[in-house]
């Protein structure tokens, strides 16, 4: 019995099989040892940020560091209602945590139901497991669409071919025999096989590249860019003022040191646009859980925004206008082959291929298996050759080299079967041809003059819920381009008969130039034998023409273009591969779901756009307040109770309310031009005509209680012209729009009246001359509003 060192280093023994003979795999004993070991796949593939991170994120922010300081300060020296903005920032924060744990859950939840289950073989046993179930020298089996997870080293190949384009760039898939490396990261695209775990865990090469995609993301994205940009403007605005506020009032109320900081702190807290940050992650946060509970599963939450800005959406037909599975409803001998000879091929063709794609499980359905035949060689099928083969020693003795694919692809361009195919394909319906080969399967051209043997037709079935889906884009002005790599009249006859209008284009004689690639693409709105490299180009050379696409598939042939396109949505059941680089996974397979993502989006920016310019007018009004009372030397004229009632009033709750309202208007881009081109005028407006009733108030008033009654004015003007602002930021006016503007309104009004709330807000209205000067103020405010905001419409349109 040999003896092992605990602390020594255990090499890998990897499972050996006599030559020729296929591995059985580890045993449940070699297993049990290496989790034993720690040699275990134990990445820990994310949906979601940790509680932890959602905390601190919610937390530890640069607004909420400031906020704190002044709160701690107010708390010392003022009354509570001083400290109320302090409550309101706890609240804010207490919220955005509970939405997004929310959010999390939903997205774990549904990450679980969408996570690949790679196939491995233990024991002689095919059996799925999860991800990090995976060990060392586990015995990984692998077919077309399926993503290696973890590195390793071929041990079987059948017709095996590897894309590696998404590590190394280079787009032509690589033929894999034994012995050769096998990368994560990269996937099938023909063929089968198996390989050995070499490494597995964060040993595996895209095994950080893995956890960084999967991860749940509040950045990156236009919206979320935009606000970053507004607030590094904010701060820059808010220190000179601040400064000059604090240095401002010590001096003009050096009798009074703790009502000088109050009156500082006053001018300083409304700066701040705090909710404005939390108001985008809960908008964000909320349409994760809304779209979650339709089965859509957001890898990247800013896809949410992305699907939203999307002007043109490239669809795959297979699994997106039509259902995976087909129907063989016709059998076309040609060249007088006898119809049951024909039958066996094809059953014989069906049973070669362990994976068939949907095209031949029709066949395999329709046509059952010989037995006397026998499969001596296979050429799985590939999306680039167009079409799969087969060599069979039928029963008789005598051998037979088969090939079936798109008749357009195998046949000679005046063959007269083209002809028959043509006619199909115009009603719609998909054609394979069953050729006769008479060159070997490893010939450079297996194809050259293969002698056609059948046409078989097969009839599609097309999504119920496609039709309507391809009508909300045209409405919204969203361009549908169908890319498939199957006959262009086919194509074109089931984009017809959902509803889609335009010319059909042949790929293969469509310039490969960007330029007038574009040009086609412009044209044309089916495109049909487009082969995988093609599609990325095409969704390329739409980029390069300033589109934001949308490229939506299931196969492993869409997966370079769901890469590279703005936003890739897949479906739930399509291939790994597909839905590792997606951003968006439909886990319901229902291509009806994307309407509502683009809904969620839209409804996103269109309500983080509103709220924002209501936010920052708060900010712009607060500065120049603050400038104003620099330059005047005089008193801030508010405490921080009143601008927290206010904020309150036309800002906080309202916002809440419009930014998860539905927004059915479409998303336009310059987030950041669009919100200050109205945040400037209105707070510059604001700002003015408050600091008018300010000043006109200090002649108006004199002796005790004079500067309550100038707050108690301004504070009145300010208001108004706020709810002027949030009742132009509200239309297009709703019954539940006009209800919330007015129940502002009256709970404002419930603070004027009541003596309790008079007393503790520090607001009472002295004679009747000077409050209704500043409604008249606030109403010249209000029409100088109106004018400045559609002049800005007119002179700087976005």
């Amino acid at each position: 019995m040999t003896h092992i060192d605990a602390g020594a280093e255990v090499e890998p023994v990897h499972p050996v099989s006599p030559p020729g003979a296929p591995s059985a795999g580890l045993t449940g004993a070699q297993v049990a040892e290496r989790v034993a070991r720690g040699q275990v796949n134990d990445v820990p593939v994310r949906s979601s940020r940790s509680l932890g991170e959602i905390v601190r994120a919610n937390v530890f922010t640069r607004f909420n560091a400031i906020i704190g300081v002044l709160w701690l300060i107010m708390l010392v020296v003022a009354p509570i209602q001083d400290s109320l903005f302090g409550f309101v920032i706890l609240a804010n924060t207490g919220i955005g945590i509970v939405q997004e744990w929310r959010a999390k859950q939903t997205l774990d939840s549904l990450a679980v139901i969408g996570e690949a289950r790679p196939t491995v073989r233990r024991d002689g046993t095919a059996t799925e497991v999860a991800t990090n179930e995976i060990v060392l020298d586990d015995l990984m089996e692998i077919g077309p669409g399926d993503k290696i997870v973890v590195d390793g080293v071929c041990a079987e190949a059948d017709g095996l071919e590897i894309d590696e384009s998404l590590l190394t760039g280079e787009a032509d898939p690589v033929v894999k025999h034994p012995g050769d490396q096998v990368m994560s990261g990269s996937f099938v695209v023909a063929g089968g096989g198996a390989f050995t775990a070499t490494k597995v865990g964060r040993e595996a090469y895209a095994a950080q590249l893995a956890e960084e995609a999967s991860r749940f993301t509040l950045v990156h994205s236009e919206l979320r860019s935009g606000i970053s940009t507004i607030l590094k403007y904010v701060t820059w605005m808010m220190v000179p003022a601040a400064i000059g506020l604090v240095v401002t009032q010590l001096v003009v109320k050096n009798n009074d040191l703790k009502d000088a900081i109050a009156r500082t702190v006053g001018g300083i807290v409304p700066m701040v646009p705090e909710g404005l940050v939390l108001l985008t992650s809960v908008a964000f946060a909320i349409g994760v859980i809304r779209l979650g509970r339709k089965q859509c599963l957001v890898q990247e939450l800013p896809a949410i925004e992305g699907l939203a800005r999307v002007d043109t959406v490239c669809l795959d037909k297979t699994g997106t206008l039509t259902e995976g599975g087909m129907d063989v409803t016709e059998l076309r001998t040609l060249d007088g082959y006898d119809e049951t000879y024909v039958r066996k091929v094809l059953g014989a063709l069906g049973e070669s291929d362990p994976r068939p794609n949907a095209s031949l499980q029709a066949i395999i359905d329709a046509y059952p298996d010989s037995e006397e035949w026998r499969c001596i060689e296979s050429l799985p099928f590939s999306s680039a050759r167009k079409y799969s083969g087969a060599a069979f020693s039928e029963g008789d003795g005598e051998a037979s080299t088969w090939l079936l694919g798109a008749p357009d692809v195998l046949l000679a361009q005046d063959d007269p079967a083209l002809g028959e195919t043509e006619r199909l394909n115009e009603q719609g319906l998909r054609v394979l041809l069953l050729a006769r080969a008479t060159r070997d399967l490893d010939d450079p051209e297996p194809a050259r003059g293969a002698r056609p043997t059948a046409l078989v037709v097969l009839e599609q079935r097309l999504r119920p819920d496609a039709a309507d889906t391809l009508r909300y884009f045209a409405e919204q002005n969203v361009r549908a381009k169908v890319i498939s790599g199957d006959n262009a009249v086919s194509v074109g006859a089931v984009a017809a008969k959902l509803g889609l209008s335009g010319s059909t284009v042949d790929a293969r004689r469509m310039p490969a130039d960007p330029k007038g690639m574009s040009r086609a693409l412009d044209e044309g709105t089916v495109f049909g034998r487009v082969t995988p490299q093609q599609k990325r180009d095409m969704v390329g050379a739409l980029q390069s023409h300033g589109h934001a696409v949308a490229m939506t598939g299931d196969g492993v042939n869409d997966v370079l273009a769901l890469k590279d396109a703005d936003i890739g949505v897949s479906m739930g059941s399509g291939s790994e591969a597909t839905r590792a680089v997606a951003q968006i996974v439909l886990l319901n397979n229902s291509f009806s779901t994307l309407p509502s993502v683009v809904a969620e989006g839209r409804r996103v920016i269109g309500n983080i756009t509103r709220v924002a310019t209501l936010f920052l007018v708060k900010t712009v009004y607060s500065v120049l307040l603050a400038v104003l009372v620099v330059c005047w030397q005089v008193e801030y004229p508010f405490l921080p109770r009143h601008l927290t009632l206010l904020s309150t009033l036309t800002i906080g709750i309202p916002a809440f309310f419009l930014a998860l309202a539905p927004n059915k208007e479409r998303a336009r881009p310059h987030f950041v031009r669009r919100v200050m081109r109205y945040s400037v005028p209105g707070g510059v407006v604001a700002g003015a005509a408050t600091f008018v009733t300010y000043l006109l108030a200090r002649h108006y008033y004199t002796g005790p209680g004079s500067l309550d009654a100038e707050t108690s004015a301004a504070t009145l003007t300010l208001f108004l012209i706020s709810m002027w602002v949030l009742a132009i930021i509200a239309r297009p006016y709703t019954w539940w729009r006009v209800a919330l503007v007015a129940s502002m309104g009256v709970a404002f009004v419930f603070v004027l009246v009541v003596p309790a709330l008079q007393s503790f807000f520090a607001l009472k209205l002295v004679g009747m001359a000077m409050p209704w000067t500043a409604v008249a103020v606030a109403v010249v405010a209000a029409a100088t509003l109106e004018f400045l905001w559609k002049w800005v419409d007119r002179r700087f349109p976005v």
